[in-house]
């Protein structure tokens, strides 16, 4: 069992580095090499038509294979990532069975989405009715049940978890929008949440700060919710690793998946590390972002399976200012447009960096302007941050590239201006000293929808990737969802949406 280390990059090519040759197995049905950390060489009998060069260049390999599992190495269910969607997924497991659980990350958490996303449970911008939204019901009431729970235990859950009753405002600056803000509170409100219309004049009197004409006004939802992402995972964490005594918990941090083992019946028996050979009884789930589509493409490589995996990366960034402390908010925000640009189904060649507002004050007491993703905690409590970020409004599909656009960076700074007049007062040079720049990659999937469900011709693995920017507030859902699955329990939401389908060229 590995230790935790320090943060690497996540990106699973990135680490690949040596080759490893697999011995041949009785029922070896292809070999191709493995490429790791690890310097060891074994031997292997090659297809005559495949040469050492080509060999060499496999980054990740599926064999089948037919040996007895080392009891150190062998748990009942393997989940690949460690983000929140796996790390859930994970704790769900082990809290509502006997099985053990081993988690592989090829970082450790917070390296991807997770640490680089915005940590609100808002229900204004959802549609009702919509495929997604009994998933996103049932999700916010697992994430209430759990701070329930943390607060039944006589912790307190906006220490633990960062949890926050913030309320949240859907903002429009026309009349127009206002129109449509109307229809959408009477929608949410007929959906069984608690929903109110205000105007300009209202909104001035909540929230001061923000300025957005006579004409404006804002949906308002009292009962939303503001988490801070690494506070939950950390918990998390923690929650879990109470399981290693029993001998039901492993970490493999730090260690990227590098192939599958495949018996003849489909049934994958073991993942291969980048350290460790991991057996697997019961189920393998890869929850690995927006590395998902490239790892599984690289997977299934030598497989009978058709299937497509569109997860991609999309770019987004994350402008904090420190020591900023001119005003704070009352609720979160969040711009008419916003609804839009997390809706926009666009091809991967698109580049546009359209910019939406959000604005929240974390449990730290730090301001948050821009448009999605999840704020750490602040180094000192006592300073209030304003932290703008526009993790996938920028719509960049640039691989898995984090290099900053100060241009990106200027236009969420402008954006947050218009809203919020008090910030004209500064420019970004005045404020160079002490603002750092995040670049964040979120998986995102065509359609919107996530992929949750058994992969295509393998018996036993499931995927749970593509949430884009709702992985926070879909996690519990899904690892229900997930877990159900792996369990044989009744769903308890249609889980059909989310199927995956073997791939028709």
């Amino acid at each position: 069992m590995a230790s935790l280390l320090l943060p690497i990059s996540p990106n699973p090519n990135h680490l690949i580095n040596d080759t490893i040759f697999f011995p041949r197995p009785p029922l070896l049905r292809r070999v191709t090499t493995i490429s790791t950390h690890s310097g060891r060489r074994l031997l292997v009998k090659s297809s005559p038509s495949t040469s050492p060069e080509i060999n060499r260049r496999k980054k990740v390999a599926a064999v089948r294979m037919s040996s007895a599992p080392p009891a150190s190495n062998s748990y009942d269910v393997i989940v690949v990532g460690a983000g929140i969607i796996g790390l859930s997924i994970a704790r769900q497991i082990l809290n509502g069975s006997d099985l053990s659980v081993a988690v592989v990350d090829a970082a450790v958490p917070c390296s991807g989405a997770t640490g680089a996303g915005q940590g609100y449970i808002w229900m204004v911008h959802k549609v009702p009715g919509s495929e997604k939204w009994e998933l996103t019901m049932r999700s916010r009431e697992l994430w209430e049940k759990f701070a329930e729970d943390i607060k039944y235990q006589g912790m307190d859950p906006q220490e633990v978890l960062g949890w926050k009753k913030t309320g949240s405002l859907l903002v429009g600056t026309t009349s127009q929008e206002v129109a449509a803000l109307k229809g959408k509170v009477e929608q949410l409100s007929k959906a069984g949440l608690k929903a109110e219309l205000l105007s300009s004049l209202d909104l001035q009197e909540v929230e001061p700060a923000l300025v957005i004409g006579e004409e404006g006004g804002a949906a308002f939802l009292p009962d939303d919710y503001q988490i801070d992402a690494r506070r939950s995972v950390a918990y998390i964490e923690k929650e879990i690793r109470k399981y290693a005594t029993e001998g039901r918990y492993g970490e493999y941090y730090n260690q990227p998946l590098t192939g599958l083992l495949r018996s003849g019946n489909g049934k994958v028996e073991a993942v291969q590390t980048s350290k460790n050979l991991l057996y697997s009884k019961k189920a393998i789930v890869i929850a690995t972002g927006c590395w998902t589509g490239s790892l599984m493409q690289e997977l299934i490589k030598y497989m009978d399976i058709e299937f497509d995996v569109p997860v991609k990366p999309r770019k987004g960034h994350l402008l904090v200012i420190e020591n900023f402390s001119s005003f704070k908010l009352n609720h979160g925000l969040m711009e008419v447009g916003y609804v839009g640009h997390q809706d926009a189904t666009l091809q991967p060649s698109s580049e546009t960096s359209s910019i939406s507002m959000t604005a929240t004050m974390d449990s730290s007491g730090n301001l948050v302007l821009g448009k999605s993703s999840i704020i750490s905690c602040c180094k000192n409590v006592n300073l209030l941050n304003i932290i703008l970020m526009v993790t996938g409004s920028s719509r960049q599909f640039a691989g898995f590239s984090t290099e900053i656009s100060e241009h990106i960076i200027n236009q969420i700074w402008e954006r947050a201006r218009e809203f919020f007049p008090s910030l004209r007062e500064f420019s970004l040079t005045d404020l160079e000293k002490t603002r750092e720049v995040r670049v964040g990659l979120r998986p995102f999937m065509p359609g919107g929808k996530p992929m949750i469900g058994l992969v295509p011709g393998l018996s036993n693995v499931f995927l749970a990737a593509g949430h884009e920017g709702e992985g926070l507030s879909l996690a519990l859902g899904t690892a229900e969802m997930v877990a159900d699955m792996i369990l044989g329990n009744p769903p308890k939401v249609d889980n059909a949406p989310y199927a995956l389908h073997t791939h028709r060229s």
